[in-house]
């Protein structure tokens, strides 16, 4: 027989924290004792979830994950519930619907029973649930309001249906853990849709992805942009249950005439119609400049191929006589026209440095520039885009940079979010359009940071 093809058991999108030791294993082992047997991608969550610092804390105290509809995320709620109640732990299970609520009291009951743990207490009353072992080990399950939780106090809390979190119900929810001496917050849901009320999951998602949390992991299976319904490689790269618990022919009938609704639902995908970008126009259009400033100190020149390697931009940067920087992008055109386009602007004698990021371009274009008889240019290490980018952003809250409206530039600076580099906080930027491509800005931020980071002495007007 030939072998089940089965989804991707990696996520697509994921920041996880170096750690020490998990108890995963532990989780793992004990929920296979029910007679149920944990998918391989709901092994690795409850690893990165369960996941221990040397002090035996959890590395993650924060820990989100979206995964399309009916591909068993709450059985890691479970497993992960299973394992505090043997452990002792005060659990809040809160979700947006009470039926919600009582379908995951129904499945974490049946758990317990078959893991042959010793019940002391267990009601069924609706939206109220509760189970309670004689080890002292107790869960709750609450359908959330504004002002639930109050009052009481718990080692781990359940936001099931994440989409659909509030602020307002945050308000009142993120405290009933303070009081642990080791607490954690598993946010489960899916991307919301465009009735969906809740705010939270969304910005937990932008700030983990955005290098912007502190003891946060976040994973998910999603597309990044709108795709094809019947693209089945998409099924398989977003629903790690494909081929276990769902089938081509499940999928298959859930297509339908609402596309967008598929692509969320099956694809998870993350629609940007809600997202804001992380330098909104107006920040920007403050920096505008109604003439062109006195240009002194010199040019740099950024060149950035884009990711996929479809595009180079180059940028121009320097030193104004009043101490800013002005910046502009010079072009951006199809990697496949050739670098010759750029050769130009770098044999300009008011060219004191260039930088050049993008694997797929830099070998050829300083090969070019050697040929020319041009200084070689900067290539930037990881650690170097991380300083650059922040660099940028200090510079534009601080009213270092100017510019003078370049409307390519504006509509891609403003469309944009960050995007987590390395595991220590660093961010680049991505676009929030399919169709802005976010060369142009990196190849600004690259010519702004050589530019800033460069002593120049001499001062003369200078053009381009």
């Amino acid at each position: 027989m030939p072998e089940v093809r089965i989804g991707r058991q990696i996520p697509t999108e994921f920041v996880t924290l170096p750690y020490y030791k998990t108890k995963g294993a532990e989780a793992i082992k004990l929920y296979n004792k029910t007679g149920r047997t944990a998918q391989e991608w709901q092994e690795l969550l409850i690893y990165d979830i369960l996941a221990q610092n040397e002090e035996k804390l959890w590395t993650h105290t924060k820990f989100g994950y979206s995964v399309p509809r009916r591909n068993g995320k709450n059985e890691v709620v479970a497993i992960r519930e299973l394992w505090g109640l043997k452990n002792g732990e005060h659990i809040m299970h809160t979700a947006h619907r009470t039926s919600t609520t009582h379908a995951a009291w129904d499945r974490l009951l049946k758990l317990v029973t078959k893991a042959k743990l010793q019940i002391k207490s267990s009601y069924r009353a609706f939206g109220k649930e509760h189970i309670e072992l004689e080890n002292g080990g107790k869960i709750e399950f609450r359908t959330r309001t504004a002002k639930g939780g109050l009052g009481e106090g718990f080692d781990l809390l359940v936001i099931d249906e994440a989409q659909e979190y509030t602020d307002d119900q945050e308000s009142a929810l993120k405290y009933v853990v303070s009081d642990s001496n080791n607490p954690q917050t598993i946010y489960c849901g899916t991307p919301p849709t465009p009735v969906s009320s809740g705010t939270v999951f969304l910005k937990l998602r932008q700030n983990a992805l955005g290098g912007k949390t502190v003891n946060t992991g976040w994973a998910e299976w999603s597309v990044d942009k709108k795709t094809d319904v019947r693209d089945k490689e998409a099924w398989y790269q977003t629903n790690p249950s494909l081929g276990t618990i769902l089938t081509e022919r499940k999928i298959l009938d859930e297509v339908g005439n609402d596309d967008d609704d598929f692509n969320i639902q099956r694809l998870g995908l993350w629609l940007r119609y809600n997202q804001k970008s992380a330098i909104s126009s107006n920040e920007w259009a403050e920096l505008q400049v109604q003439a062109m400033p006195k240009l002194v100190g010199g040019l740099f020149l950024g060149v950035k191929y884009s990711k996929d390697g479809t595009n180079v931009a180059m940028s121009v940067a320097s030193r104004t006589d009043d101490g800013r920087i002005f910046v502009e992008c010079i072009d951006c055109r199809p990697t496949r026209a050739g670098n010759s386009w750029m050769i130009p602007f770098m044999m300009n004698p008011n060219v004191y440095d260039i930088v050049v990021d993008g694997a797929n371009g830099q070998q050829l274009l300083e090969e070019n520039m050697r040929e020319m008889k041009l200084k070689s240019p900067l290539l930037p290490t990881v650690k170097e885009i991380i300083v650059a980018n922040a660099a940028f952003e200090q510079g534009i809250f601080s009213k270092e940079i100017c510019h003078a409206g370049q409307p390519s530039l504006a509509q891609t600076v403003s469309n944009s979010e960050k995007r987590a580099i390395g595991t220590n906080g660093g961010f680049g930027y991505k676009s929030l359009a399919d169709n802005i491509e976010i060369a142009l800005m990196d190849s600004t931020i690259l010519a702004y940071w050589l530019c800033s980071e460069t002593k120049i002495h001499e001062k003369q007007r200078i053009s381009y």
